[in-house]
């Protein structure tokens, strides 16, 4: 099926997040939509599936005019959409959930769970997906899930698929296999608009790519063209995708953590007796999937998490039991994951933002009064220093872009002596230049003597960084491997195997890794 969308413009208020876009996605045809988060991808994407209504433009399916009034109507028009978060109900099987909303009956009004149960079986033989139509969907891996999803999609005669962010959650290996699902797909005719950010995956599979930016489409691109070539349309300047970053000299260990646990309220250990070191001038990067205890680890280093069982100690002085606040006077800088939540206030301005860590004491609180003109000083300087976009210091940060939002919790962090930076997806949501810069500021940080984490889920972020790869699943370390470990193997340890290989140990540290 051949789809096009002509003129579609979609405002939410004064933001205008698609501005008069143009796609055509031809039969068989994998078409890749690149773009940052925040470009509007997802906005056109939920448009096309009936989510948004476009005040302006038309949806063309084989060249005739198509209207939904929600995702019912697109559905039946064959259009389909595999979420980014999963729509499957985790205690129901994967008939069940293939059959949801499209419910059969037999005579007497029975479910007929035996022909979703065949519809299944069928499309699983079909691109050899190897998907059990009796699976719980809770026990199944994050990949195969994915594949529920598609089938889902495809038991409602789908002609065109919608992938949105589709490898976030995944393997590296779950990925490549998510590519030749999708290459199959392609070669029985389907349709698919491959919405992503990640420049390897588009150049891997896309036929096609369209880059959109700030609303618009700003150019069209081959698969052939370098990642530098699509990073450039993707941010609207040249931008230097590797990482300046010469090899460590790590001195002492300066974090220390011994037997860590996290238990919940519920009593499950959400970390489970992890024991690492991070050495002074060297960056730890922590890798996995979403979801395997990365978060609970640095909210646990951070005095976030109430139950906390094993020490942690900096310098030899233990941090477990402090509160946030003695952590960060510990000379701990902390980017959080999430900045809009946990690492700014949107309606203070970025010299208030700025100071946060440090309204309770000198420099900025003299005698309970709030050192103005020094603030400003300050603030003026290190916007200058971290190239913060603004109509100034007294702008409120919630009117920033998310790179400079970011851009604005480092100055704050790193504008401190440290001796250990925490920085937990320090480049989620940020375009590549962006990310450019951050990376450049994580590294000096290293090579100032500082010991450095930075928890990812992105690989190439974890290569581009890592002096060292501590790799987590399901709570525990599955192995501490040297920063140039190869793709492949970070990717099997990612998904629960053991390190194939014991690196020699770069620091003076204590032995480290999971407990068996």
């Amino acid at each position: 099926m051949k789809l096009e969308l002509r003129g579609i413009t979609k405002r939410f208020g004064a933001l205008v997040a698609n501005d008069n876009i143009n796609l055509t996605v031809e039969a068989g045809e994998i078409h890749a939509l690149l773009g940052e988060n925040g470009a509007g991808k997802s906005t056109l994407m939920n448009v096309l599936y009936g989510l948004y209504r476009a005040e302006e433009g038309e949806i063309l399916l084989d060249d005739k005019p198509a209207h939904f009034a929600g995702p019912g109507d697109a559905m039946k028009a064959g259009i389909g959409m595999v979420h980014q978060h999963f729509m499957l109900i985790p205690v129901f099987t994967v008939a069940e959930n293939v059959m949801l909303g499209h419910e059969e009956t037999r005579i007497g009004g029975r479910l007929d769970l035996a022909a979703a149960r065949l519809r299944v079986k069928h499309i699983s033989d079909r691109f050899g997906f190897a998907v059990d139509p009796d699976a719980l969907v809770e026990d199944l891996p994050v990949g195969v899930q994915q594949r529920v999803e598609i089938i889902k999609a495809l038991s409602q005669d789908a002609k065109v698929l919608v992938f949105d962010e589709p490898t976030a959650v995944l393997t590296p290996q779950e990925t490549d296999e998510l590519m030749v699902i999708m290459r199959q797909l392609k070669d029985a005719g389907t349709s698919i608009v491959f919405i992503t950010h990640k420049l390897r995956e588009v150049r891997e599979v896309a036929d096609r790519i369209t880059v959109i930016r700030l609303g618009k489409v700003v150019g069209e691109a081959s698969p052939t063209a370098t990642n530098e070539e699509l990073a450039s349309l993707m941010v609207g300047r040249a931008v230097d995708l590797t990482v300046d970053k010469a090899p460590a000299t790590p001195g002492a260990p300066a974090l220390v953590v011994s037997g860590l646990t996290v238990i919940d309220p519920r009593g499950q250990a959400l970390v489970n007796n992890v024991s690492f070191t991070v050495a002074t001038g060297e960056i730890l990067a922590i890798a996995g999937v979403q979801g395997n205890g990365q978060t609970e680890l640095t909210e646990a280093l951070m005095g976030l998490q109430p139950r906390v069982v094993g020490e942690i100690t900096l310098d030899g002085k233990s941090l477990r039991g402090h509160s946030v606040r003695q952590v960060l006077d510990a000379a701990v800088g902390f980017v959080p994951e999430d900045r809009t939540e946990d690492g700014l206030v949107g309606g203070f301005t970025i010299a208030e933002n700025l100071m946060l860590d440090r309204s309770h004491r000198l420099p900025f609180v003299k005698r309970f009064n709030l050192q103005l003109a020094l603030l400003a000083e300050f603030a003026t300087a290190k916007v200058k220093e971290f190239d913060v976009r603004s109509q100034g210091i007294d702008t409120p940060v919630g009117r920033l872009s998310g790179g400079n939002q970011q851009k604005v919790v480092l100055a704050r962090e790193l504008s401190r002596e440290l001796r250990l930076f925490i920085a937990a997806q320090p480049t989620r949501g940020l375009d590549v230049g962006s990310i450019e810069f951050v990376h450049e500021r994580i590294v000096a940080t290293r090579d100032a003597g500082t010991a450095v984490i930075v928890i990812s889920t992105e690989l190439d972020e974890v290569a581009a960084l890592a002096d060292r790869i501590m790799v987590m699943y399901r709570g525990r370390i599955v192995g501490i491997v040297p920063g140039d470990t190869p793709r492949a193997v970070l990717g099997l340890m990612m998904a629960g195997e053991p390190a194939p290989i014991t690196p020699e140990p770069t620091t003076p540290a204590p032995t480290e890794g999971a407990a068996a």
